[in-house]
């Protein structure tokens, strides 16, 4: 296991034991992250996305697999198993990761996986309806980044 695939080990690893600390540690000072929900994330708002992740995920589990490293980054699969709080459904949300990493931390990280599947399940039928419309993503983007916000602002 070469040290870029170590990293991600342990990052994941940190993940799977709601290690928030571990995690953000495992970023550069000067990083970025995007999924389709949390877009273009810096360092400090993807430590405190974990972190709010984290902690507000009460049955989040987490598995991992296919961990790859080359000398520039590497890659992941990820799956997440939770409840989605606003309305109670089930979620199982399969993630394909891609890093970019130098001096053994992250200083890009991208998280890839279907929104509207992701949709379907967190949101049922109005998921169902609406999960392949940019109005519905928008929607959910703007009230991650205003929770995401708010946690910052009572977190320091």
């Amino acid at each position: 296991m070469n040290s870029n695939e170590q990293l991600l080990h342990h990052f994941y690893s940190s993940f799977q034991n709601k290690d928030a600390k571990a995690m953000q540690e495992c970023y550069a000072e000067h990083s970025s992250f995007s999924d389709p929900v949390f877009v273009d994330l810096s360092t400090e708002q993807v430590r405190a996305m974990w972190a709010m992740l984290l902690k507000n995920g009460k049955d989040l589990r987490i598995e991992f697999k296919n961990i790859c490293g080359n000398e520039t980054g590497g890659t992941a699969e990820w799956d997440a198993y939770y409840t989605f709080s606003a309305t109670g459904n089930k979620v199982i949300n399969r993630i394909k990761a891609s890093f970019i990493i130098e001096n053994n931390k992250i200083t890009g990280h991208k998280d890839q996986f279907n929104f509207y599947t992701w949709a379907r399940q967190a949101l049922g039928l109005t998921g169902i309806l609406l999960g392949w419309t940019g109005f519905l993503k928008n929607k959910i983007r703007t009230k991650a980044r205003k929770n995401l916000e708010s946690y910052m602002a009572s977190n320091g």
